[in-house]
């Protein structure tokens, strides 16, 4: 034993060339004195391919994109220059065939007499180790992206769910009601950008929703974005995602709606809400469909069909330079105007009849329809607030009845009939309605003491008379 550690002493070649790392040993000039046999296997330059070169040239010219890696950068002749030991593990070493392996080494200065005579570099292939740190890192990537994929697709379903709609569903018949439903038929099948036009309250989401439905998308997300409940400085963050620490509060990275649509419809509710800012960027996100995240410089590409509404004048803010031309062609491809349920009240008894379905199971009632004069009152309103208007006043008169027929509440019988006696100031009109709301009174009895026509001072057969020539008929439960 003592005489093989004495070789070793006497030849530390023997040792060195017995090591699995590379070693290479390099002069001031940083020309290459030793090379071991690992560092030839390693890099396939062989000792007499090496010594007496500047090995820089051979096998670290460049970093790993290709780009130079000039010589004065080199830490290894750093090292010769300066006595600091350095240990690097970011860069590679390229073999006599061209390719490239990721390395990890330490350069050491040689000292003589406390001058500095050369330095040593071991070496060693990490690229395995990089190749799975590489792999481990794409997976937990992967797993994030899916994460937070699923974050933001239950953020949003849940903001869904919890949304309480009460929409009736697109029903009517009127001629007005028809053509719009047509339409959405038509552009249902293509990929074409759609503008919804109509007053607050007529259903333009629902006109919206439908559209995805029925078209080639209807299997893949329908994301809303309400365009005027951000502030600006959110909108665009909304619409295209942040990167981890775009600004104060974005502590992860997080996809905006933009991206969550992809291969389904986007859904743009009050377009004419969106700042000229935005207006910009969306236009280019609708001519290239590509966007990049707030504080990203990654371009993102999607396909995605794009639905907008409004209730406001479009082409009114164009002029007031208020909304921008460009985008206001790009968005009004195919315009479909939601009427306004004073333009189709012959609807409201199927409505009131589609809505009275949904109320009975959410409430647990079990109304069969609406009293005929309360019906009329309805239909002689004009509805400022639409549909949502009478989605309201069905819910709270359903969750008021107590019988199977709904009817008005005296109080708000008077508030929906002040526009049916604007309409009509007749002395028949004023008459009918007198002479029903006696009968009313006395649950409908016309003869006796008690009678409508006591009270009315006026024979049973006048009455009986009035009512036949006023159409005044006693409704009956449905």
């Amino acid at each position: 034993m003592s005489s093989v550690i004495a070789q070793f002493l006497n030849d530390p070649r023997l040792l060195l060339n017995a090591v699995g790392e590379g070693i290479y040993g390099f002069d001031l000039s940083g020309n290459a004195v030793f090379i071991n046999p690992a560092a030839e296997k390693m890099t396939g330059w062989s000792a007499d391919d090496l010594l007496g070169k500047k090995i820089h040239q051979y096998h670290h010219h460049s970093y790993a994109d290709g780009t130079p890696y000039p010589a004065d950068h080199c830490q290894i002749y750093r090292t010769m220059f300066d006595g600091q030991t350095r240990h690097v593990t970011d860069e590679v070493f390229w073999r006599k065939d061209g390719s490239c392996f990721a390395v990890e080494y330490t350069s050491t200065p040689v000292f003589k007499e406390d001058q500095i005579v050369g330095a040593v570099a071991i070496f060693r292939d990490i690229s395995k180790q990089v190749e799975a740190e590489r792999a481990l890192r794409d997976a937990l990537e992967q797993v994030q992206t899916l994460s937070e994929q699923l974050k933001e697709e239950n953020s949003y379903l849940l903001a869904e769910i919890n949304e309480d709609w009460q929409d009736s569903g697109l029903v009517g018949q009127s001629h007005i009601f028809q053509t719009m439903l047509e339409q959405i038929k038509l552009v249902s099948q293509t990929d074409s950008t759609v503008l919804i036009l109509g007053e607050n309250g007529t259903g333009k989401e629902l006109v919206a929703r439908n559209l995805h439905r029925l078209s080639l998308r209807s299997t893949q997300p329908f994301v809303r974005v309400n365009c005027a409940a951000f502030s600006p400085s959110l909108l665009e963050s909304e619409l295209f995602g942040h990167e981890k620490g775009a600004f104060t509060g974005a502590n992860e990275r997080r996809k905006g709606r933009f991206e969550l649509a992809h291969q389904g419809t986007l859904f743009l509710d009050e377009i004419g809400e969106l700042p000229l800012e935005a207006q910009s960027k969306l236009l280019r996100v609708l001519q290239e469909q590509e966007f990049e995240r707030v504080g990203g410089s990654k371009t993102i590409s999607v396909d995605i069909r794009v639905i907008a509404a409004t209730n406001r004048d479009l082409w009114q803010m164009v002029e007031k330079g208020e909304f921008r031309m460009d985008l206001y062609y790009r968005l009004n491809v195919f315009p479909i105007k939601v009427p306004a349920l004073r333009e189709r009240l012959e609807d409201i008894p199927l409505l009131c009849a589609n809505m009275l379905s949904r109320l009975n199971a959410r409430l647990g009632k079990q109304l069969r329809g609406i009293a005929k004069s309360s019906l009329a009152k309805l239909q002689a309103y004009d509805w400022p607030g639409n549909i949502r208007e009478l989605q309201n006043i069905l819910e709270r008169e359903a969750i008021l009845a107590s019988g199977r027929t709904l009817r008005l509440t005296q109080a708000l019988a008077a508030n929906v009939g002040e526009a049916a006696v604007s309409q009509d100031l007749s002395l028949a009109h004023a008459q009918r309605e007198h002479i029903i709301s006696v009968l009313e009174l006395c649950q409908w009895r016309v003869a006796g003491e008690q009678g409508a026509a006591a009270l009315l001072g006026m024979p049973e057969s006048t009455l009986r008379s009035k009512m036949k020539k006023l159409n005044i008929q006693r409704e009956r439960d449905i």
